[in-house]
């Protein structure tokens, strides 16, 4: 019962965070962003059980992540308010330098990102359709106790991996596949395939269901086992590395991937946050003169120069 009052403690400090934000911002007259909030309103459920699980199982990494994550989705509504205790925004009658320019919804007082956050995937033929499918519903109802990256870093994988024409994928830590497919929605464009590390047998099965049934199955491998031996054997040209598994091994997974990954590759590493993120890693990331570094929310992305 203790356990319960405490972790409800918490949550009445997150959500009056949340309100006060609101309040603040139709205080200034700029209205409540009800993109963002009903984004943040639809998540919290899922959250919510995920952090209770945790707790029950005094895991202390996950509970720290999913902390962190409602930090940050706390901080992205905010943005999106202004008031007197909050700097200018660009584009806003304060910053006549850079004039907003003009687009679909957005409104004089430059609320258009909170639609933008709000926005969801547009598949544009029927085979990406239905891997979108999939993974809404993995989101919806597969995410308890799976440490899936946020939606919005599925897109950034996505994203990142069309753009390189990756034809060479390397995941540390399958879990359920969700990040998986979409590593996939970029590969079945590129021709590319995608070697996927799961220690985990349970987990590993689903997975094997997930890519089936979003229909990309041929285009994974996917290897069980402790990925720390079983990335040793990996050969040829690697396009992207993302790595998503026990943070102490980040560096040892840097270490002995790295020599593979092709000039113009990119090694992503999620849970960057100062409370999760191996120090040594983040050493390794940003003091070696051959990469270039930059974070991204909780991802950091790391170029291997030409």
């Amino acid at each position: 019962m203790l356990k319960k009052i405490t972790l409800s403690i918490f949550v009445i400090v997150v959500l009056a965070g949340i309100l006060a934000a609101r309040d603040r911002g139709q205080a200034a007259g700029r209205g409540p962003a009800q993109g963002r909030l009903g984004a943040m309103r639809a998540g919290f459920g899922v959250w919510f059980d995920e952090l209770a699980e945790a707790y029950e199982q005094q895991d202390k990494e996950k509970m720290g992540r999913l902390i962190e994550d409602m930090r940050q989705r706390r901080q992205r509504f905010q943005g999106g308010m202004s008031g007197p205790d909050r700097p200018a925004r660009p584009g806003t009658p304060d910053r006549p330098d850079r004039p907003m320019r003009p687009g679909p919804g957005r409104s004089p007082q430059g609320e258009a990102d909170a639609s933008f956050m709000a926005s969801s995937p547009m598949p544009r033929t029927e085979t990406e359709k239905k891997i979108l499918q999939v993974l809404d519903d993995m989101n919806q109802n597969q995410r308890r106790g799976m440490m899936n990256v946020p939606v919005e870093d599925g897109r950034l994988l996505r994203l990142l991996t069309e753009a390189v024409g990756a034809k060479h994928v390397i995941e540390i830590g399958t879990s359920n596949g969700y990040s998986g497919i979409w590593f996939c929605l970029a590969l079945q464009k590129t021709g590319g395939k995608l070697t996927t590390h799961e220690i985990d047998s349970r987990r590993a099965s689903l997975a094997r269901e997930n890519f089936k049934r979003a229909g990309v199955d041929k285009l994974v491998t996917l290897v069980e086992g402790d990925a720390h031996e079983n990335v040793t054997k990996l050969k040829g040209t690697i396009d992207v590395v993302f790595i998503d598994a026990d943070k102490e091994g980040y560096t040892d997974y840097l270490n002995k991937l790295l020599p593979l990954v092709r000039p113009g590759g990119l090694i992503l590493a999620h849970n960057i946050s100062p409370r999760m993120a191996d120090p040594k890693f983040l050493e390794a990331i940003t003091q070696n003169p051959d990469l270039e570094s930059m974070l991204h929310g909780q991802m950091s992305v790391t170029l291997k120069k030409r």
